[in-house]
């Protein structure tokens, strides 16, 4: 797999996932919109750690900034 989340859209992954737990554990959502969530955070935390979103690939979406050579 070739990395194409950046350091940024970690973050983000990481709050809005961290946002969703915190939503759950207040009982501010429940039932069926709970799980959904859930189950996104725990994909959002998933894709953060390990730097690839497969729904970026089909669209050839990199958000990893490129590091330039020196000559």
């Amino acid at each position: 797999m070739k990395k194409n989340i950046g350091a940024a859209d970690k973050m983000i992954r990481i709050l809005l996932a961290a946002l969703i737990a915190v939503l759950y554990f207040t009982n501010t959502i429940s039932g069926t919109p709970a799980t959904v969530l859930g189950i996104l955070a725990v994909i959002l935390v998933l894709t953060s750690f390990i730097s690839f979103c497969p729904l970026y690939a089909p669209f050839s979406i990199n958000t990893l900034k490129k590091h330039k050579k020196q000559q």
